[in-house]
């Protein structure tokens, strides 16, 4: 490839985004090209993050809980997960989960991140039991729990459907679901990664029936391991097409893999530069989906901090508790204070503004940092930005 082929092709691409027109997986690929400088790819992105979310950077301040690592899946990927018997196994007892509620609502979280291993020695009432305890305990604290994956066992440890699991689920107090589990959703991957569970059709179909029964979830992609950009693309646009069915997806997060502890640990972790140009083509490619978020404790804080200006407009929140990824490697902090949160948005040139789950803003007493009440909803204004790319 040239590169006056290479500035054509980007002007078409720039061309197409100005007019609100939508990337194909041609477009998605070229845009994963090494002859592709990553700061026009960069800029693009920026442009259509300004026009969504204008020069807002989101936080929350959140909690994870993992209520056990014993799993009947080996994906080889997971440096989490433990066999019953291993001295590393735990599954949390109610006191425990309880306990951490209580931790959380003392620090002000407004959400908990609830997500774990399959335990084949806990039934389905166990799993639902932790929403329920906390939802009764802590009835201010959103709770967004459980993966498609884990819905897929609830279906097989039940015999119901996704969806009257997830209606279940709901009304014991589940507020919201995340994203994870859909590491790529092309066979020729998956198959490499994570053979026997869910596959990209339940996924997907899990996630169609929470957006049926009312709840917002979020959508992810593992990406920096033995996937192509053809991959990557293709995973994409099977949530770019979901989402125009069902408008229930409000954040992307792509999720650099971490080598280390796992089965795969002979491969080099994704670099800086790999993961701002993955944010920003999955910026351009997902017109629909609201936000993007940089993972800060999966980047780095560096590249979650310079994310912001190649298609994020979310760094999650302060994440205490968080082990799947600090299990796999990850040498990033164990939490973040709203402060450094506060002060790394500032520095991006971005204006923090506190969020809960489902993007209102929060507003919190300034005598009583507990005390926080929930606010308008986020608009996607956006100004209009020039585009000044090429």
């Amino acid at each position: 490839m040239n590169n006056l082929n290479v500035k054509d092709r980007l002007r078409s691409i720039r061309d197409k985004v100005e007019q609100g027109g939508r990337l194909n997986m041609d477009d998605g690929v070229f845009l994963y090209s090494p002859e592709v400088p990553l700061h026009e790819v960069g800029q693009l992105a920026n442009y259509v993050r300004e026009k969504i979310n204008g020069n807002v950077g989101y936080y929350n301040i959140n909690t994870h809980l993992n209520p056990t690592n014993v799993c009947v899946y080996r994906c080889r990927f997971c440096a989490f997960r433990s066999d019953l018997r291993d001295p590393k196994g735990y599954a949390m007892s109610d006191e425990q989960i309880l306990h951490r509620g209580q931790e959380a609502v003392d620090n002000g979280c407004t959400e908990m991140h609830i997500v774990g291993g399959l335990h084949h020695k806990l039934g389905y009432d166990w799993y639902r039991g932790i929403i329920e305890k906390l939802h009764n305990a802590y009835p201010k604290l959103h709770l967004k729990g459980w993966t498609a994956v884990e819905i897929n066992w609830f279906e097989f440890l039940t015999k119901m459907t996704s969806k009257e699991i997830l209606q279940d689920l709901r009304s014991a107090g589940l507020g919201s679901m995340p994203g994870g589990g859909a590491e790529i959703f092309h066979p020729e991957v998956r198959d490499q990664l994570c053979e026997h569970k869910a596959n990209s059709h339940k996924w997907l179909e899990i996630h169609q029936a929470a957006h049926e029964v009312g709840l917002k979830t979020n959508c992810t992609m593992l990406y920096g391991h033995v996937e192509q950009a053809y991959h990557r693309i293709d995973h994409l646009l099977r949530l770019r097409d979901l989402q125009d069915k069902t408008g229930g997806f409000q954040t992307f997060i792509p999720l650099a893999f971490h080598p280390e502890n796992t089965k795969l640990s002979h491969l080099k972790k994704p670099s800086a530069l790999m993961d701002l140009r993955t944010m920003a083509v999955c910026r351009l490619m997902l017109d629909n989906v609201p936000h993007m978020k940089a993972y800060w404790i999966m980047l780095g804080i560096g590249t979650a901090q310079t994310a912001l200006a190649y298609g994020a407009d979310d760094i999650d929140g302060t994440v205490r508790h968080e082990l799947i990824y600090h299990d796999a490697g990850a040498t990033t902090p164990e939490m973040l204070t709203v402060e450094q949160m506060k002060q790394l948005i500032n520095e991006a040139g971005r204006e923090p503004v506190e969020r809960d789950t489902v993007y209102h803003h929060i507003h919190r007493n300034p005598d009583n940092f507990q005390e926080w009440t929930v606010g308008e909803e986020v608009s996607l204004y956006g100004k209009q930005p020039e585009l000044t790319v090429g």
